[in-house]
């Protein structure tokens, strides 16, 4: 019977035992760390979880250009050429002619940095704004004004209070010829081609019909046209596509006669310009 009661009590220490070690096991164990899976991006961009987005695509406004810089320049300035032309009686044609000649169609420096659209240099007696430029000489005095509006009453004021140029006025305010050799004549510019080049610019740009506009009749160039044609000659409105080898084809006549009739000094027209067209008598 105490064999029994000794037995009974080491199997009751020995289950105790064993239930603390088991306890013990339990209170020590770690809890599994919770992990975020990423996904990948699929090859084949099939499974929805692979997808990586992306910003969405920019867009751009898009500003229409002019092809041709002295259309622009023509429109931006016209209403300023024709004012001058009402109250000093400067050809509207020689004003805007010379503006594109002189700044470059308002890309060159002295127009962009200084609103001078003329190259007026500063001359004894200025006292607005400079700037210095290379032209004749280096480094030298220009006007600036602060708007280009300033620099087109300059123009006018500059030919109408100096003497030089006071033969000019005596002409017909559409004789854009006279005014263009004359200014060169009263030593305006140096370039012997001057007269020329402003001619051939009011002549492809139909620059003389501003003149027209302001005097509210055909100029003298229009009505010379009517008295001058005849039956072989013709005026042509050039369209979308032209060039001038082809309108010389339909007209069987040749490029160098189209750019003699009308003073071209290259092979450059604009959508809506006039031509005057003759076969080619040679």
């Amino acid at each position: 019977m105490k064999m029994t009661f000794r037995t009974l009590l080491i199997l009751i220490l020995t289950a105790t035992l064993l239930a603390s070690c088991g306890s013990k096991k339990k209170v020590s164990t770690r809890k599994k760390s919770k992990t975020t899976k990423i996904a990948k991006p699929s090859r084949n961009n099939q499974d929805p979880i692979a997808t990586v987005e992306t910003p969405e695509k920019e867009t751009q406004t898009i500003i229409p250009t002019y092809t041709d810089n002295v259309v622009s320049y023509v429109d931006a300035y016209a209403a300023d050429a024709m004012k001058e032309m009402k109250l000093y009686k400067i050809p509207a044609s020689i004003t805007l002619a010379q503006g594109i000649l002189e700044s470059g169609s308002g890309k060159g420096r002295l127009a962009m940095e200084a609103n001078n659209h003329f190259g007026v240099k500063c001359h004894k007696g200025w006292n607005g704004g400079k700037i210095y430029h290379d032209d004749d000489a280096s480094q030298e005095c220009f006007r600036k004004y602060k708007d280009a509006s300033y620099s087109y009453r300059d123009h006018s004021l500059f030919l109408t209070e100096r003497s030089r140029y006071s033969n000019l006025f005596k002409l017909d305010e559409d004789d854009y010829e006279g005014w263009a050799k004359g200014l060169r004549a009263a030593g305006y510019a140096t370039d012997r081609r001057y007269p020329e080049k402003l001619i051939s610019l009011i002549e492809r740009y139909d620059l003389h019909k501003y003149d027209e506009q302001v005097l509210g009749r055909p100029s003298s160039r229009s009505r010379n046209r009517i008295v001058k044609s005849n039956a072989s000659q013709l005026e042509y409105r050039v369209v979308k596509g032209d060039t001038l080898y082809n309108i010389a084809q339909k007209h069987n006549t040749t490029v160098d006669h189209i750019k003699r009739l009308n003073s071209l000094s290259g092979n450059t027209i604009s959508i809506g310009n006039m031509l005057v067209i003759e076969p080619d008598s040679k």
